[in-house]
């Protein structure tokens, strides 16, 4: 059993800014775990429950909050709603720095999520989400449109902040961030985008290790 600290999350990675995962520049954080086994799902090493790395709440806002003309959060995983208590925890601190919208996928449908209780933290984290995204990712269903994985997943207002951006219809993009030794595919690929993507980071791997010999 993975047992998180309090005042930490468990994350897969992050990113300070990208304008791949929604309107205006978003800082991302996925964090790691996932109940669902979605065939195709573009991060598998993301998927298992252990403790990858943990780090402190306070920190993460910060990183969040580093690029000053970020307006908005995006959160995603792994599943976001293993670690609920502490993601709300996260936006507030962040809007109480700045006032930005919240955008979260899960693949659990938003009716099992109101059904959870207090202790899960979901019911806060939800208070704080202005868009939710819901529903598993299926392969056959992705049909390469709008800010969701697969057609069957559910664009969801919880707010009237976002309501003027048609998510549906939203056009796609994938960004490559590289941090460290680590490079990060940010965005909703289909699937001759991650081809690419995969072909060219693969590309840039053998080349560094060429030019290491």
């Amino acid at each position: 059993m993975v047992i998180i600290p309090v005042g930490y999350l468990n994350i897969a990675a992050t990113v300070p800014s990208t304008h791949a995962l929604g309107p205006g520049e978003r800082a991302v954080v996925w964090v790691q775990g996932c109940p669902f086994r979605c065939a195709g799902c573009i991060a598998p090493e993301w998927l298992p429950i252990d403790n990858i790395h943990l780090m402190p709440i306070e920190d993460l806002v910060d990183r969040l909050l580093s690029s000053p003309s970020v307006t908005g959060l995006t959160f995603s995983g792994g599943e976001p709603m293993l670690q609920a208590g502490s993601l709300a925890q996260v936006a507030r601190l962040v809007r109480q720095r700045r006032d930005v919208n919240i955008i979260t996928f899960s693949g659990y449908a938003y009716e099992i999520l109101q059904r959870k209780s207090m202790a899960s933290g979901i019911p806060e984290l939800l208070s704080q989400i202005d868009v939710l995204i819901d529903g598993p990712y299926i392969k056959a269903l992705n049909n390469g449109v709008g800010l969701r994985g697969s057609s069957n997943q559910r664009i969801i207002h919880l707010t009237s902040r976002l309501q003027q951006y048609d998510l549906e219809k939203w056009p796609r993009g994938v960004e490559i961030n590289l941090s460290g030794n680590e490079i990060v595919s940010v965005g909703i690929p289909d699937f001759e985008v991650l081809n690419s993507v995969e072909a060219a980071i693969g590309s840039a791997l053998m080349a560094q290790r060429q030019a290491f010999l």
